[in-house]
């Protein structure tokens, strides 16, 4: 639990001496032997983190960080802060011949309007697949 909250200490100390964009998606890997270990999703970030290491890693001894090395590493997987999580695929199944009779007959006992309008669609896109 100490570990996990000298990184996020030391995570949020780099982001705020970083522009917001690179802040964003680099991440505090390990702290070993004085030397910090930081990950970002690509190569160009990864150029740009290494010009701003000498400044990140002054910043972090003004703070109080023993620090003499900063190492920057590509990690392509990355996923980027605040992003969503990808959507599980759809497990839909089509709607059976008996399913489609009881929507035809609920169509032609609706009035006009988005619910008959919705059911139309539904007809419309089960008949067509």
């Amino acid at each position: 639990m100490a570990t996990a909250r000298k990184h996020l200490q030391i995570q949020y100390a780099v982001a705020a001496v970083l522009p917001a964009p690179l802040g964003a998606v680099c991440q505090v890997a390990k702290l070993e032997n004085l030397c910090l270990h930081l990950v970002v999703p690509t190569a160009a970030h990864a150029a740009k983190m290494r010009q701003l290491a000498p400044r990140v890693a002054r910043s972090l001894a003004d703070q109080g960080w023993n620090l003499n090395e900063i190492a920057i590493k590509v990690q392509a997987g990355l996923p980027k802060p605040g992003a969503r999580q990808p959507r599980p695929p759809k497990e839909a199944q089509p709607l059976s011949d008996k399913a489609l009779g009881a929507f035809e007959t609920l169509h032609g006992n609706l009035r006009p309007g988005p619910l008959a309008d919705a059911v139309a669609k539904l007809l419309k896109h089960h008949k067509s697949s």
